[in-house]
């Protein structure tokens, strides 16, 4: 008897997939929205600065005053970015996977319009990082063309992920009844402040 069971993997909670070194295998589960990324430092409410990203849609304008500078002081460069949501075989787990590697966009596109292989979403593709920094490469192959888990689709279904909200900062994997709770939330908090004000008005503090 081993100490951790044949075939153990650590679990992934993580909504983002991200290319490890060596293969990674997804299947595609929706079409893909795509735009132009850079990033921003901003102050959160801790008063820490951290970077975020902010993604535009191809038709949207990008003034020079929102777009941050690096830690050389050099303006921050902006990518073309696709998103999309796959299953990631190796984690086992629905994930949204942004692709911002011009030399696997070109490659999946070239898999998408080929008659032999078309919509990604009816194979699995795999993808093989090596190298490090500038050094890093990308392979991107296909497999054999194989009807998914019907189990994936409908779990993929029934989560709603709502890609568009990248676009917006906002989580995609947000749903309707999360909104919801926020919204009462926010309604709640609104009239304690109101109430607070008539208080400081009718006790002459206004």
């Amino acid at each position: 008897m081993t100490f951790l069971p044949d075939g153990y993997k650590e679990p992934v909670t993580d909504n983002y997939m991200k290319f490890l070194d060596g293969e990674n295998h997804f299947r595609v589960l929706s079409s893909a929205i795509v735009g132009i990324e850079f990033w921003k430092e901003e102050t959160n409410k801790e008063g820490e600065k951290v970077r975020k990203p902010v993604r535009r849609r191809m038709t949207e304008a990008i003034t020079p005053d929102e777009i941050g500078v690096d830690k050389n002081g050099e303006p921050e460069k902006m990518k073309h970015f696709w998103a999309f949501v796959v299953y990631n075989r190796d984690a086992e787990r629905i994930q949204i996977l942004e692709i911002t590697q011009k030399t696997i966009q070109r490659a999946i596109k070239t898999l998408a319009g080929n008659t032999k292989w078309g919509d990604p979403q009816e194979y699995d593709i795999v993808v093989t990082r090596s190298g490090e920094k500038f050094e890093t490469e990308y392979v991107v192959q296909p497999d054999p063309k194989e009807k998914i888990d019907e189990a994936i689709v409908n779990e993929y279904k029934a989560m709603n992920i709502n890609l568009e909200a990248l676009f917006d900062g906002d989580d995609p994997f947000k749903t309707q009844e999360d909104v919801e709770d926020r919204n009462d939330d926010s309604a709640k908090e609104d009239m304690e402040i109101r109430d607070e004000e008539i208080d400081e008005i009718f006790d002459g503090k206004e």
